[in-house]
């Protein structure tokens, strides 16, 4: 696989294995899955040269960006260690990575897209910033809500949808891959503008 030329790094963040798939935490798995069938691309790991990355990715050529496409195969809590690598492996800084991930403190369905900053709790980007060093690249945040009552937290992230939040998640996920793809064809600032909306 050729390194050159690769524009940017879409991770999507989540949980390896089947019975974590459908769940809240899996929310930027889902939208790698959507983006690939979309782009009409398989994801797929490639070792042994690149195992030590620990993702599945691909890649695909959008306009005139050549992006990789990389769902970790860490857990959430050690998702840095597997995009500090893909950086490293494609040669790219953190300004070109764009981070999928669910968040706990927007309404379910609701999607931002937020360039820097802390992590909310969420301990995938938490990884990530120690990796990195840096907190400067660009996430796309996708709602699911708090937990009702006094639900731990941690417990509801890795619970299903149920089938009534389906129906506002699965547009969600589209919307997501619509803000991926507008980032990467307009750049960041035009991207918030149009998907920040209230």
């Amino acid at each position: 696989m050729s390194l050159r030329s690769v524009g940017f790094l879409v991770a999507g963040l989540g949980n390896p294995g089947e019975q974590y798939r459908d769940t809240r935490h899996n929310l930027g798995h889902l939208v790698i899955d959507r983006l690939a069938q979309n782009l009409d691309i398989t994801i797929n790991e490639f070792p042994p040269a690149s195992s030590f990355i620990r993702a599945e990715f691909g890649r695909v050529r959008i306009d005139e960006e050549e992006v990789i496409l990389a769902k970790p195969l860490t857990f959430m809590n050690l998702s840095g260690e597997s995009i500090k690598a893909l950086l490293d492996f494609f040669n790219l800084s953190p300004s070109r990575l764009i981070v999928v991930h669910d968040d706990l403190d927007l309404p379910l369905g609701v999607v931002r897209i937020k360039a820097g900053g802390g992590t909310g709790g969420h301990r995938g980007l938490g990884s990530i910033i120690v990796h990195l060093k840096t907190d400067e690249f660009t996430r796309v945040r996708i709602g699911i809500g708090r937990p009702p009552g006094r639900q731990d937290p941690a417990k509801y992230v890795l619970n299903p949808f149920t089938e009534r939040q389906w129906d506002i998640i699965d547009p969600a996920i589209d919307r997501a891959v619509a803000a991926v793809l507008a980032i990467i064809r307009w750049g960041v600032e035009r991207a918030m503008s149009e998907y920040n909306r209230s």
